[in-house]
């Protein structure tokens, strides 16, 4: 969320981010209901002051056994006044809360403005294409034909883009997921932690997710009473993971704080039929390992390479080609100011496919969740910086391994890094 004095003293600055990423927002609105909200507020602590200065006549009239009726008669009616223009700028702070909270991030300086992700800029390119002397199979005839994955029966169960890995494949994800972890704990240096996999819509709430995005969220409606408020199915691990240290105060000795957990994902992805909807590409539910960390304001850039840095760790750990883009103000999240997207070479479908977001969301995130810090006792409060990437998402990676990995007779070799995790397979045929 945008600090509000911020709005108020940048108003043409935000209008001009706004156009940028090719959204809108009620700025003007914004504006005149927080000047109503300060005019109301002011009215009431001046009728206040005035209620406390005619309170200690009346008691001194009292001492004096004096006739302080008439100045009691006009109290009641002052603090009746003094409730209406509560209750009025009560609804004013509701209206710039309501508009508040769906107005974006700032980007930063860094990130190229675009109109589309056509706009996108290419970082770095790692790793070399692989070239086949036979046509490179999609992941999904290759995974049938190894019946290590079924789609008709994941369908089934719980409906289209849901999957259903067995045998080998189920044994290639739980790899995945424990390589992962093992090096952002062990090299890395995160700690790891295993979250619950629903939310409460103030966490949801917190990151970013709601309201823009409820559409895509799948929400348990029979938890809609909960003393938490409704609850979510986790789009990502960043939501809970992020909002651990929600509404607390943080040791600025302490950070930066870095994170890692493995969940499950699920995503609507409303509007999204007919795109890429074959195999794995676009899938309802998968599995993530996401990394996330809590810094200092003057540090966070310099922890964004960092992240950048340890997610591309594993796309190189595993030899898969990648490239790396920085997003557009067209193409940015909602709430991030500057994104690196880590896209993944395909084979077969002779393209890069995003399998990491690593993302600076600055103070953004932690004004929702209200995270804040202290540099040392007693110092002024700040907010904390929040940054997250994927580490990765599992899908995409098995479309790559599957796909770039595959032999002339179908099978598919196993990246040498993950055949201890696999027992020491070092093919899947």
């Amino acid at each position: 969320m945008l600090d509000l004095k911020f709005i108020r003293e940048n108003f043409d600055t935000v209008r001009t981010m706004l156009e940028q990423r090719k959204m809108d927002a009620p700025l003007d609105q914004l504006i005149n209901a927080d000047r109503r909200w300060r005019e109301l507020m002011g009215e009431a602590e001046s009728l206040r002051s005035y209620q406390n200065s005619v309170s200690k006549k009346i008691a001194e009239l009292k001492k004096t056994k004096g006739d302080a009726s008439e100045q009691i008669a006009e109290m009641r009616q002052v603090s009746q006044k003094i409730k209406e223009l509560n209750e009025s700028a009560q609804v004013k702070k509701s209206e710039m809360d309501e508009i508040l909270v769906n107005i974006p991030n700032m980007p930063h300086s860094s990130t190229p403005v675009g109109n589309s992700e056509a706009d996108n800029i290419e970082v770095k390119r790692w790793g070399d294409v692989p070239n086949f002397d036979f046509a490179p199979k999609p992941h999904w005839e290759l995974a049938e034909a190894l019946d290590i994955i079924d789609f008709k029966r994941g369908a089934k169960v719980a409906g289209s883009n849901f999957v259903l890995f067995k045998g080998i494949g189920a044994k290639l994800e739980r790899a995945l997921i424990n390589f992962m972890l093992d090096l952002h704990v062990s090299q890395h240096g995160y700690t790891e932690v295993s979250p619950p996999f629903v939310a409460n819509r103030s966490t949801m709430t917190g990151t970013g997710q709601l309201p823009k995005f409820e559409e895509d969220m799948y929400r348990c409606d029979r938890d809609e009473a909960n003393e938490s408020g409704d609850l979510f199915l986790i789009p990502t691990a960043e939501v809970p993971v992020t909002n651990i240290f929600a509404g607390e105060y943080l040791d600025g000795k302490n950070l930066p704080i870095n994170y890692t957990a493995y969940t499950p994902c699920f995503r609507r992805e409303a509007g999204s039929y007919g795109r890429d909807t074959r195999g794995l590409v676009r899938v309802h539910q998968f599995d993530k390992v996401e990394m996330v960390k809590f810094t200092l304001p003057e540090t966070s850039y310099d922890e964004h390479e960092r992240l950048l840095t340890d997610a591309e760790d594993v796309v190189k750990a595993l030899e898969l080609p990648y490239r790396v883009i920085t997003l557009c103000t067209a193409d940015l999240g909602f709430a991030a100011a500057k994104c690196y997207d880590i896209e993944v070479w395909t084979a077969a479908e002779q393209k890069f496919l995003e399998i990491s977001s690593c993302s600076n969301f600055e103070d953004f995130q932690a004004r929702r969740a209200n995270i804040r810090f202290r540099r040392e006792p007693g110092a002024k409060p700040e907010f904390v910086h929040t940054l997250n990437a994927s580490g990765l998402a599992l899908p995409r990676v098995v479309i790559a391994i599957l796909e770039n990995y595959q032999q002339v007779d179908g099978s598919i070799r196993i990246p040498e890094v993950l055949k201890p995790y696999m027992g020491g397979v070092g093919r899947i045929e």
